[in-house]
């Protein structure tokens, strides 16, 4: 079994209150597990106004697969998401 996990900053546009903010998130993450079945969350500076950090992971059988699947996850952020996409990080574990 191998696990790849992503873990990604996005700057945010300028935003009233974190009302806004996980609003964009949930958003985000929703988009995300429904079209590449991914386990997403935010993982660190929920109470900034102007970064969220998001992680996800993806279970295969394969290192190559599972990480050619998280790379369209960056695509698809950069595409779509409000916001700047920065430090994103890709790995897999082999268990």
């Amino acid at each position: 079994m191998v696990v790849s996990m992503i873990q990604f900053r996005l700057e945010l546009p300028p935003l009233e209150s974190i009302k806004d903010k996980r609003r964009i998130v949930a958003s985000i993450k929703e988009k995300l597990r429904i079209r590449f079945h991914l386990a997403v969350a935010e993982v660190a500076l929920q109470e900034s106004l102007r970064l969220a950090q998001i992680g996800a992971a993806y279970v295969s059988n394969s290192k190559d697969f599972g990480e050619s699947v998280l790379h369209k996850v960056l695509r698809f952020v950069e595409d779509h998401a409000e916001g700047r996409l920065e430090d994103a990080q890709i790995f897999s574990e082999v268990y």
